[in-house]
């Protein structure tokens, strides 16, 4: 999982405000208690993915927010809302589903007190009038991505004897397996060998 790259006012680049996660705060000013709604779809970035589970590069990330001036700088809550595509972890079979979590990160000014009571990487930081929400928004939904997936809750899972989906075997499928200790005996003596 990446770090947080949100750069500081007075060490890191430019950010592009023509980018999907990055927002304009400037009409909100310095006054606190200002506060301003955000509803947008934006498209996923690449990399939002655990072992048996993704949000898919490109599809549309619902963003419900809200940016509020606070003293030390521009506090977002909300929600984001996201398709999720995997496999079942049980029997491999495609799932898909949507998650909606809650984020919520206070992006400190420049000059105010966080800057003097925390490191450089435990607070997001405005740069000039914009802040970039895709570290929070990236940390956030993968964090809440499922790490075993399941088609249902009840899946049995694939046949050790022959990989098909349980559940679409009859329930007497069995496979009869000759422990080659005994096969041997069972020519010999024309009996059933034990079965593993």
């Amino acid at each position: 999982m990446p770090a947080r790259t949100t750069p500081s006012a007075r060490t890191g680049p430019r950010l592009d405000p023509r980018r999907p996660f990055v927002l304009d705060v400037r009409e909100l000013g310095r006054r606190p208690g200002s506060m301003r709604a955000v509803r947008a779809e934006v498209p996923a970035p690449a990399e939002m993915a655990v072992a048996l589970a993704a949000v898919p590069e490109g599809a549309s990330l619902a963003l419900d927010l809200r940016l509020e001036s606070v003293v030390e700088g521009v506090l977002v809550s909300g929600t984001v809302t996201a398709p999720v595509a995997g496999e079942c972890a049980r029997c491999l079979t495609p799932v898909s589903d949507t998650v909606s979590v809650p984020v919520t990160e206070l992006f400190a000014y420049p000059d105010s007190a966080t800057e003097q009571t925390s490191e450089e990487d435990e607070v997001s930081h405005l740069v000039g009038d914009l802040l970039d929400l895709e570290p929070v928004v990236r940390d956030a939904l993968i964090l809440d991505l499922p790490l075993s997936p399941l088609c249902r809750d009840d899946c049995r899972g694939l046949c050790a004897g022959c990989g098909e989906r349980l559940d679409d075997l009859p329930a007497d499928h069995t496979h009869t397996t000759t422990d080659p200790r005994w096969a041997a005996l069972a020519e010999r003596f024309g009996g059933s060998p034990e079965k593993e």
